[in-house]
C-alpha cells in the first residue's frame, strides 16, 4: 500500500467524493476485508457493499488482496490502494488554478495556486516514474518558527527571500546542456491550531476579498 496517491481522473475524484465510498475506503486503509465485512461496519446491505467495492477497484481505488472460502462462498478481500488520497487539480483542468495568471508574493490565494500546482505536478511526476519503474528525486523542508513580533517576521520574510534569490543565482545553469530545470517553492503562512476550523460561507451577494491589511501581514513590521 501507498502512503500517499494522487487522483487525476475526474471519475475517479467524483467516486473518492461519494460518502459511502469514502468511507469504505478508510475502512479498507486499516486491512483487507470483504463485502461482508464492511457491511456490518457501514450499515449497508452486502450486496450494495459490494457494488461500491467494484466501483472503486474499477478507478484504481481498491485493489484485490485475496480471496477465502467461507462455506459454498468464496469472499474476495479488498485492500485500499494507499492510505490516502490527494485529487489533483488535472481532475478540474478546465478550472484548475493558474499561478502564472498573476503573481502576488504576498496574497493567499496565490499561495493556494502554487500548493495546487504542486500537487498537479508531483502527481505527474509520481505517475510518470511509477510507470517508468524509476525514483523521483524530490526534496522538501518542513518547520515552524514563532516570531517574537511583526518586525522580526517582517525581517525573516526578507532574509529569505534574499537568501533563496542568492542561491537561485549561484546554482543556477540555464545554458547546460543536459541539465533539467527544477522548480522552487518556499512557503510561510500561520500555523493552523489544533480545533480551528476555516470559516464558514460568505453570504449571498458577497465576495471574498483580501484586505490590504490582510495582503500586507506578512511583511508589514507593524502588523
Amino acid at each position: 500500500m501507498l502512503d500517499v496517491t494522487v487522483i487525476e481522473d475526474p471519475a475517479a475524484a467524483v467516486v473518492s467524493l461519494d460518502p459511502i465510498r469514502a468511507r469504505l475506503l478508510a475502512e479498507l486503509t486499516g486491512g483487507p476485508a470483504s463485502a461482508a465485512m464492511l457491511a456490518g461496519k457501514v450499515g449497508l446491505p452486502r450486496q450494495k457493499v459490494n457494488y461500491h467495492l467494484k466501483e472503486l477497484e474499477r478507478h484504481g481505488l481498491v485493489e484485490l488482496a485475496g480471496e477465502r472460502r467461507k462455506g459454498n462462498v468464496t469472499e474476495r478481500l479488498m485492500r485500499a490502494t494507499a492510505a490516502s488520497y490527494v485529487i489533483s487539480p488535472l481532475a478540474l483542468a478546465a478550472v484548475q488554478p493558474d499561478p502564472d495568471r498573476f503573481r502576488d508574493q504576498l496574497s493567499a490565494r496565490w499561495l493556494l495556486a502554487l500548493g495546487a500546482r504542486l500537487v498537479r505536478d508531483v502527481g505527474s511526476l509520481i505517475t510518470g516514474a511509477a510507470k517508468a519503474h524509476k525514483r523521483l528525486a524530490t526534496y522538501a523542508l518542513d518547520g515552524e518558527v514563532r516570531f517574537a513580533s511583526a518586525a522580526d517576521r517582517a525581517a525573516f520574510i526578507q532574509e529569505l527571500t534574499a537568501g533563496v534569490g542568492a542561491l537561485i543565482r549561484k546554482y543556477d545553469a540555464g545554458d547546460a546542456e543536459g541539465g533539467r530545470d527544477h522548480r522552487i517553492v518556499v512557503a510561510v503562512h500561520p500555523t493552523v491550531k489544533a480545533g480551528e476550523r476555516p470559516p464558514g460561507p460568505p453570504s449571498p451577494g458577497t465576495r471574498p476579498t483580501e484586505t490590504p491589511s490582510a495582503v500586507s501581514e506578512l511583511t508589514d513590521p507593524h502588523a
